[in-house]
């Protein structure tokens, strides 16, 4: 499975808005490179923001 996907893919997997995906990387600062996003990173991202302890 691939770990870097697109805006829409994680908007898919999620179930957010894509716009919500973008927002919640330039909020967290996970980076957008070519188009694609880190899925790991987007994902503690979000449990981080959350306030969920990070999974090691």
């Amino acid at each position: 499975m691939a770990n870097h996907l697109t805006p829409d893919e994680i908007s898919e997997e999620t179930g957010l808005a894509r716009e919500d995906v973008i927002r919640i990387c330039v909020e967290q600062h996970v980076p957008i490179y070519h188009g694609r996003i880190d899925k790991t990173l987007f994902e503690a991202q979000v449990r981080v923001a959350q306030g969920a302890t990070p999974k090691h």
